[in-house]
């Protein structure tokens, strides 16, 4: 039997995991790899990533996870791929699946929180701190990985004085794996999901 994070990430359950955060350019590299590390945890067992399709820091986690052909989502805030890569001068290439709202930024963020399983929140402003809201109003597992500046370093601050019981779990850790492994625990521990990814199940044969 495997034990620890290595057996943890074996046999996990294929879940989409949303990566919300800053689409600004202006970050340091420390920050960029930590985002990456992110993206490989997420992929590394099946779990399905999904983001905004932005630039920025959720791309990070993006460009991550297609290092471990993870199995990538975009919700964009476009009509179509024209207007995607013009007006918003956003990515498309690391997506496998590109869903156009036509919603614009904000419109799309109710999109992006309830077609994720799982939120976490990396860097940020204040659309990243609107999808933060959404999600805990929605009580859903919120992951902050610390460390990477913008609202995602209070967020865990900032919580306690929300006082409403909307059910929402906060989990902030500084290493992305342990991030990963303990928002699918809480996740698994709410949905009684057991079922390994079939990523897992392949290998395990």
């Amino acid at each position: 039997m495997d034990d620890g994070i290595d057996g943890f990430f074996k046999h996990a359950d294929f879940i989409r995991i949303g990566v919300m955060g800053s689409a600004s350019l202006v970050y340091e590299d420390r920050i960029a790899q930590k985002c990456r590390a992110l993206g490989r945890a997420i992929a590394e067992n099946s779990f399905c990533i999904l983001t905004g399709a932005c630039p920025g820091l959720p791309h990070e986690t993006v460009l991550g996870a297609k290092e471990l052909g993870g199995h990538t989502i975009g919700i964009s805030p476009a009509r179509n791929l024209e207007e995607h890569r013009s007006l918003y001068e956003s990515p498309f290439h690391e997506y496998d699946v590109m869903v156009y709202t036509g919603l614009g930024l904000m419109g799309r963020e109710l999109v992006n929180i309830r077609t994720s399983d799982i939120v976490i929140v990396v860097g940020g402003r204040s659309g990243t701190l609107g999808e933060f809201a959404i999600a805990y109003e929605e009580g859903k597992v919120i992951g902050i990985l610390k460390g990477t500046g913008g609202v995602a370093d209070s967020l865990l601050d900032i919580e306690p004085a929300l006082s409403k019981g909307t059910g929402a779990a906060l989990i902030g850790e500084e290493d992305p794996r342990a991030l990963v492994q303990a928002v699918v625990n809480e996740h698994r521990k709410r949905t009684g999901m057991t079922q390994p990814s079939p990523k897992a199940t392949i290998a395990a044969r």
